[in-house]
């Protein structure tokens, strides 16, 4: 049955042969055709965009690291996202928040004087990003806000503050922080009064003294300026 069973006649005086299973199409074979629709890379697609959005959170927290005084962190896992939203509202305009993945911010901070903030890399976490010498002032609204909410299990995991890293039972410590307003109130109390007030003032931790200079210098800038 494989033999030639058809020749055609042709000018060519080789002839065209056809066999059965050339010329007849089996009724029970279903042809495999190629799908219409080429199959959609979508995971490679994917895995682009998700890199690409990393790549800008990356970029979103070095921006929010630009001047930034203070960073820290606080538990986000149970935040609901009308929470968060809220919480936004109520912060002052120098201090941003936002959620990113640990993995991320470590990225950010790799080779900076924030990477003291790698403890409290666990868990989910908002980070506060304060732009302020007001660091009580900066913190207080979340704290007003914990209360209020009951959210006592989204406490403060961490913070770095002057390139030292603050455990949440050391958070006291900076929310008594002086104002610049004390501070320089304290400043020209010491000058007015005995030389041992000065001393005292002198001898007072180096940040308390720096931030005394500071705000020294800018009074003298700010009289000359007037003047």
């Amino acid at each position: 049955m494989e033999s030639t069973l058809f020749t055609f006649p042709n000018s060519n005086p080789i002839s065209t042969s056809l066999s059965l299973k050339s010329h007849f199409n089996n009724p029970f074979f279903t042809p495999t055709r190629p799908h219409p629709h080429p199959q959609f890379k979508t995971p490679k697609i994917k895995s682009a965009i998700s890199r690409t959005k990393k790549e800008e959170t990356v970029e979103k927290v070095k921006q929010e690291l630009q001047d930034c005084h203070l960073v820290a962190g606080i538990a986000y896992k149970g935040f609901t996202v009308k929470q968060f939203q809220e919480l936004r509202t109520q912060l002052p305009e120098t201090t941003n928040l936002l959620v990113a993945k640990n993995t991320l911010v470590i990225k950010a901070i790799e080779g900076t004087k924030w990477e003291a903030l790698k403890p409290c890399m666990k868990g989910m976490n908002a980070w506060l990003f304060v732009r302020s010498e007001e660091i009580p002032a900066a913190l207080k609204p979340y704290r007003t806000f914990q209360k209020e909410k009951k959210l006592e299990n989204n406490d403060f995991t961490g913070a770095v503050f002057e390139g030292k890293f603050y455990g949440p039972e050391e958070f006291k410590a900076l929310e008594s922080l002086p104002t610049r307003a004390e501070i320089y109130a304290n400043f020209l109390g010491s000058l007015k009064g005995p030389a041992s007030a000065v001393v005292g003032t002198i001898q007072a931790p180096a940040r308390d003294l720096v931030l005394v200079l500071k705000a020294y210098c800018k009074k003298l800038e700010e009289e000359g300026t007037g003047n």
